[in-house]
């Protein structure tokens, strides 16, 4: 073989090895986008969460901001289970929700999930888990905190389909403990979610975060709009979400109107 047969043959190589890098990491980046989108998926991530709301009180002249914490660590249980914990831990800053009381700054009620999940679909192609939920009273003021503590059941339901996932994540809490000067928790949450995920990893996702409080009689329905995108700062592989939401329903102590929300989620794939 002649030395420009050889240039010629690596001419070619080259750029193929290139493509052939490109779309391996393309796709790579397309299954950690869906797997974003299944909140019981075994990921390692680090989601930062920062949410805006305004229009809060009966007043509808404070504001808040929530930075949720919400990392996801999945645990290897059995050859066919995964124990998928999910922890909310929100960082609050506020003004002027709570008449008179001026502005509040710390971390408010952590919110521990567990689920149960089959390391495979059903025959149907289901994916589901459920667990135990708990509520812990960590707020740093009282004005953060609900000062109970609550446990209930949680679950959840999806089906990844294509580029689509769409299901259901819900759960119960029960207050059992706690100041007895503060009002018991009865509430449900229910958050249906449909996602569309597209080949170079961009997730669009509609959804709500919605709330009904057994005591109260009171539904809280905020309905979100998020996009976001799976690529690499560095070495480190992250999802960037930005999106807004829209207070549909809910008490005069909820926010109303318009929101925002941005994410960071750091992504430890195995």
């Amino acid at each position: 073989m002649t030395q420009a047969s050889r240039l010629a043959r690596t001419g070619w190589v080259v750029p193929l090895l290139a493509l052939a890098t490109s779309v391996c990491a393309q796709t790579n980046a397309e299954e950690l986008a869906k797997k974003l989108a299944n909140p019981v998926a075994a990921l390692i991530s680090v989601p930062f969460q920062l949410n805006h709301d305004q229009d809060i009180g009966g007043a509808r002249g404070g504001d808040r901001w929530t930075l949720n914490l919400q990392p996801v660590v999945p645990i290897d249980l059995a050859p066919d289970w995964n124990l998928i914990s999910r922890t909310i831990v929100p960082a609050i800053s506020q003004r002027d929700v709570f008449e008179g009381a001026g502005s509040q700054s710390g971390v408010g009620d952590i919110v521990q999930s567990l689920f149960v999940s089959p390391k495979r679909p059903t025959e149907g192609g289901w994916i589901w888990g459920a667990g135990p939920v708990f509520l812990l009273p960590t707020g740093s003021d009282d004005l953060l905190s609900g000062e109970k503590w609550g446990v209930g059941p949680t679950g959840v339901a999806l089906k990844q389909d294509g580029p689509w996932t769409y299901g259901l994540l819900a759960n119960h809490i029960w207050s059992f403990a706690g100041s007895s000067d503060r009002a018991d928790i009865s509430t449900t949450f229910l958050q249906p979610f449909l996602t569309y995920t597209t080949p170079d990893a961009w997730s669009f996702t509609a959804q709500t975060e919605s709330t009904y409080d057994w005591k109260g009689e009171q539904w809280t329905v905020p309905l979100n709009a998020v996009v976001a995108k799976v690529t690499k700062v560095g070495d480190q592989l992250v999802s960037l979400a930005g999106g807004v939401r829209y207070w549909a329903d809910g008490p005069e102590s909820a926010p109303h109107g318009w929101g925002f929300r941005l994410a960071v989620t750091l992504l430890f794939p195995k």
